[in-house]
């Protein structure tokens, strides 16, 4: 089992897999957001390789990237379940810690072979909203309560 406070302590290069350079796509929301509190993203789309985002150069890959130098200790997927195997494959091929699976995504077979490789697997979470959580960054999203549910409340009446 992991600590997802603890994850986001000790680990501070992050690799956004599948980054938009559309700022209201979740993806590159969520890199200003990291970036903001001080990890270090590396955006990682074949799409836009070789342009910047966010003041960072953009790799095609997670093992471009790593041959540049570029220390990456999370993997932040923003693809498709379906889409998640290879990304897991590369994540263990460059050393990397934790394979992070945003919200609504999940892969099991995916997250067995990462885990069996040694990383830390964390699916179906956003690694912001955990962040905001752990670290109170609510306002950010607009949820300024300080309080978080899974479920909806009743109406006061």
């Amino acid at each position: 089992m992991y600590d997802r406070l603890q994850l986001l302590q000790q680990y501070r290069h992050v690799a956004i897999v599948g980054i938009s350079t559309d700022p209201y796509r979740p993806s590159h929301f969520v890199a200003i957001y990291l970036q903001a509190e001080g990890y270090d993203i590396i955006p990682i789309n074949p799409r836009y390789a070789g342009q910047m985002l966010l003041g960072k150069r953009v790799y095609a890959s997670l093992t471009e990237a790593k041959a540049a130098g570029k220390e990456i200790e999370i993997v932040d997927v923003f693809r498709r379940a379906e889409d998640i195997p290879p990304v897991a494959d590369e994540a263990i091929a460059i050393g990397a810690k934790v394979l992070w699976l945003q919200l609504g995504i999940r892969n099991d077979e995916a997250a067995r072979r990462a885990e069996e490789a040694g990383l830390t697997v964390v699916q179906d979470h956003c690694i912001k909203i955990e962040h905001a959580r752990f670290f109170g960054g609510l306002h950010t999203v607009g949820l300024n309560t300080g309080v978080i549910l899974a479920r909806k409340l009743e109406k006061a009446g």
